[in-house]
């Protein structure tokens, strides 16, 4: 453990609270999470094969001396989950499946440097795509920037919960209720639960040094999912098409710090 890191006891758990070496190993491995979605950015076009774009995340990150966090992790084999249309999230990479002209993807990394874990999603529009998708994978991106703006000393959980639901629900969106973020730092997944939905004033009060994911996950139809047969993908039970996007944050002193915000800018 960091030698700067505290437990807070909560009803949420032993949360860790971090010092500025948190803080420096954190942007380190954010950088370049986010560095690994920068650079599959112009790969992500129709016909591309998704375990190709695997690959690329593989090579990428052991370049960088770095370490894949969901490779063999309770049985998954692949450095990125990659999650086309109506698969929510946790899509597996396949030979078999290439991306399509018109599809919405969400493609999710995490990345472990000098044991911390850096870990972001965003979406890519690969070649046309509709209207009605691209205003579902903007408003989730909103519903994101929302919930990281109201992260702050004094804030609670409900209030982050709340920035996101009430914004999506007044598209006529639905917020993803099976998932949620999570606490991390030098662990892959931690407390506490970061849920997308909630009332304001409610839950756990943010303090400085703690470090989480926001992600939420938007339907364009019902919020209800369900996993496939290989136990991880998870897709709408109607369908309906589905955007994520994620950051890794820290709470400091006076707001937050995002971890994992794209250099490309």
């Amino acid at each position: 453990m960091d030698q700067t890191t505290t437990l807070l006891e909560t009803s949420e758990g032993h949360i860790r609270l971090h010092g500025p070496a948190g803080f420096e190993g954190m942007r380190r491995a954010g950088k370049l999470a986010a560095q690994v979605l920068d650079m599959l950015t112009p790969h992500v076009v129709p016909g591309v094969v998704t375990l190709d774009l695997d690959r690329m995340a593989w090579e990428f990150v052991r370049a960088a001396g770095a370490a894949s966090a969901t490779v063999f992790y309770r049985g998954f084999s692949h450095s990125l989950c990659i999650s086309p249309n109506h698969v929510v999230c946790h899509g597996i990479p396949s030979e078999a499946k290439k991306l399509k002209d018109g599809d919405i993807v969400n493609i999710d990394v995490t990345v472990v440097v000098d044991g911390w874990y850096g870990d972001t999603s965003r979406m890519y529009l690969v070649g046309d795509v509709p209207l009605k998708a691209r205003r579902l994978v903007e408003i989730t991106h909103e519903c994101l920037e929302r919930a990281i703006a109201v992260a702050k000393p004094g804030a609670t959980l409900g209030d982050i919960g709340h920035a996101v639901q009430s914004h999506a629900e007044a598209q006529r969106f639905s917020v993803v209720r099976d998932f949620c973020g999570h606490g991390l730092g030098q662990v892959f997944h931690d407390a506490p639960n970061i849920v997308h939905y909630g009332k304001p004033g409610r839950g756990l009060v943010l303090q400085p040094g703690m470090f989480f994911t926001i992600e939420p996950m938007i339907n364009a139809g019902r919020a209800d999912v369900k996993i496939l047969d290989d136990g991880w993908t998870a897709v709408t039970r109607d369908r309906s098409l589905s955007a994520q996007w994620e950051h890794s944050i820290g709470i400091t002193e006076t707001g937050s710090e995002v971890f994992t915000r794209s250099l490309l800018g």
